[in-house]
């Protein structure tokens, strides 16, 4: 089965590949780590607690993944804000979205071409962790965007 659908989007059979790819990646960092991959309306389509993983990174990893669907960009470039004003912009996104989006390194999208497929956000390292395993996660789709 390939990993993108007619119509662009992830398939069931994508998304394991996404996501085995990331749990390579962490493995070979030592670093367990909670990974899902969700479709390109941010809605989950896998997901992976790892041996050891934090289990508060859970919702993180979720939230990571929703961000980067919803902005077609990382999360930790999230730019959802109540008001254009001084303040803690991480809390106006969290505040704004009822705390389903973020601004925390982790979180990627999955473009193929010009069409958002899919995301995935990592959750229980580094941000440079996360992210490198996001990113060995996206890199499993062939002719997906590399960030």
């Amino acid at each position: 089965m390939p990993d993108v659908a007619p119509g662009a989007r992830l398939t069931h059979e994508g998304a394991m590949n996404v996501l085995r790819a990331a749990i390579e990646k962490a493995d070979e960092l030592s670093v367990p780590q909670c990974i899902a991959v969700t479709d390109a309306g941010g809605r989950l389509l896998a997901f992976v607690r790892m041996d050891g993983a934090k289990f508060l990174s859970i919702r993180t990893s979720l939230r990571k993944a929703m961000t980067a669907a919803s902005q077609r960009a990382p999360s930790g470039q999230a730019t959802h804000a109540v008001h254009h004003d001084e303040g803690d912009h991480a809390v106006r996104i969290g505040l704004v979205t009822g705390g389903r989006l973020t601004r925390l390194e982790g979180g990627l999208p999955i473009i193929v071409g010009d069409d958002l497929v899919g995301s995935i956000g990592v959750s229980s390292g580094s941000s440079e962790e996360d992210v490198a395993v996001a990113m060995a996660g996206v890199s499993a789709i062939a002719g997906a965007e590399r960030w």
